[in-house]
């Protein structure tokens, strides 16, 4: 389903986990996922300048939790706290406006969904959207086929949802994981598109 018309709203975009352990030669690497980096990095020019909100999620891990497989999970070690690891892409070109909210946190869940994350003060991301009004949701990021997807599904039948193409990749454990949960996504409700079809838009 590509994206439509339509009337319009508050849009907020959610960078979802763009962090040096899921980029190559990270503790979790997708591959290319550096790759998304220059494309939401033009997504976040647009949104700047017209005032929408931008947030971004973070995996920000105990060292010791259930979603490592030290601990009984499916995961390496990745994305502890206060580590390198666990920090932004340094090419990602996130403004001082950008809200950074942390998910992975509860070391008995493993924190897929960015409806899972909260901000400093401790607010979900749920209550951070329904405070700013927002409608529409565009969503990239790492990894298409886990954080990405829980994220996309979590969101439907609260917002509006775009996918953004060519702003995401997967991990891809089995080798179509990321085109099942493209159509996993869509059959739900999500809408696609890419920057060329996003800037015809809204520039």
């Amino acid at each position: 389903m590509k994206l439509s018309a339509n009337t319009p709203a508050k849009k907020a975009l959610i960078i979802v986990d763009v962090q040096n352990d899921f980029c190559p030669s990270g503790a979790l690497a997708v591959t290319d996922g550096d790759a998304v980096v220059p494309v939401l990095n033009k997504y976040i020019e647009i949104f700047t300048k017209n005032d929408w909100p931008i947030i971004a999620t973070r995996d920000w891990h105990p060292s010791k939790t259930k979603h490592f497989k030290t601990f009984g999970g499916l995961w390496p070690e990745h994305c502890v706290e206060n580590t390198q690891g666990a920090a932004f892409h340094p090419a990602l070109q996130l403004p001082p406006s950008a809200i950074i909210i942390s998910k992975g946190i509860d070391p008995e869940k493993d924190g897929y969904s960015a409806f899972e994350a909260v901000n400093q003060q401790g607010q979900d991301l749920l209550t951070i959207l329904k405070r700013m009004g927002i409608k529409e949701l565009y969503i990239g990021g790492l990894a298409t086929d886990y954080c990405v997807k829980e994220t996309t599904l979590e969101a439907l039948g609260k917002f509006k949802v775009i996918l953004l193409e060519d702003g995401i990749k997967g991990v891809n454990l089995k080798a179509d994981d990321s085109t099942r949960a493209i159509k996993e996504m869509v059959a739900g409700g999500a809408q696609i598109t890419t920057f060329d079809e996003f800037k015809k838009r809204n520039v």
